[in-house]
């Protein structure tokens, strides 16, 4: 049975609006995996991560709310980041960015937020009326779903499959040990959602959850589970459960219509919003303002 919260918290608790990288369930997964975040004191508590790239030391913060940049770089200078690069990836649009020196890497990302309607009448009526069809398909086969905590298994299926998708396609997301750290630190937080057909599995669905919120971590559906329209089933009980739990809103992560145009299709089909986030930048504090020039040449990129 899900016990939400019901964890041994390692650090203070977070805001429950945050994205999952602010979460208080990120940390402990971190923390478990041997990855100690500081805790930076400013406006809010913000979660900050600690890198080396060619041995060179690096702080990240990212999909972090940032209503007073001032004030956040003095809180990394007290923190005693006061000579270490800070990657900056905020979770809305922040122009005083440019203005105190943060130099623009990456422009802005958008990503497909859903949130969850109590009702399930009012949830199926946002569906676009493509993924409605392919749910009734879904409902209609003799499709058995389960759900359970994930299994603390690197062999774990969906696991290896989507190591394998990841490999194949060229990126990389969460590796596995963070992923098995996360079901480990945050008991009942790691759901498994699978579609069987007989006794073969044709889907499976990992969501995490963090706070009221919840975001869409890994899935996969074989042949003969697209055929049965088994994801989208998948997805609908996931969202009945979510909330059903009291999560008010379910992160579907990065639209991308240019490489995974059919994912972004089935993401936005679910009533999701695209939200725009504040894109990537760069912060170097014994520099400071200096760069503020070159920021503003630079800041088209990050203007919607």
């Amino acid at each position: 049975m899900f016990d939400h919260g019901a964890t041994d918290a390692i650090l203070p608790r977070l805001d429950t609006e945050s994205a999952l990288a602010q979460s208080t369930e990120f940390a402990n997964a971190l923390r478990l995996a041997g990855q100690a975040p500081l805790m930076l004191k400013s406006e809010q508590n913000l979660l900050v991560l600690r890198r080396s790239f060619w041995r060179f030391p690096v702080a990240m913060i990212n999909r972090a709310e940032m209503p007073a940049p001032a004030q956040l770089f003095q809180a990394l200078h007290e923190a005693g980041l006061r000579r270490t690069p800070i990657i900056l990836s905020p979770n809305h649009r922040v122009p005083e960015l440019a203005k105190l020196g943060a130099v623009p890497l990456m422009s802005p990302a958008s990503i497909a937020l859903l949130r969850l309607q109590k009702d399930a009448t009012a949830r199926r009526a946002m569906l676009a009326q493509k993924w409605r069809n392919r749910l009734h398909h879904g409902e209609a086969q003799s499709l058995r779903v389960t759900r359970q905590n994930l299994p603390l298994s690197a062999g774990h299926w969906l696991l290896r499959a989507d190591a394998a998708q990841q490999e194949a396609r060229g990126y990389q997301a969460w590796p596995v040990a963070l992923t098995l750290a996360y079901a480990q630190a945050n008991r009942g937080c790691a759901k498994l959602f699978e579609a069987r057909d007989g006794n073969d599995i044709v889907a499976g669905v990992l969501l995490l959850t963090h706070g009221d919120g919840a975001t869409y971590h890994v899935a996969h559906t074989t042949d003969r589970g697209k055929a049965l329209s088994a994801h989208n089933l998948l997805m609908w009980r996931a969202m009945e459960w979510l909330a059903a739990k009291g999560i008010r809103q379910l992160d579907l992560g990065v639209i991308n219509t240019e490489d995974a145009p059919g994912l972004a299709r089935f993401k936005l089909g679910t009533g999701a919003e695209v939200k725009r986030l504040g894109g990537t930048w760069l912060y170097w504090p014994p520099l400071g303002r200096s760069l503020a020039p070159l920021a503003a040449l630079d800041r088209t990129l990050m203007s919607a």
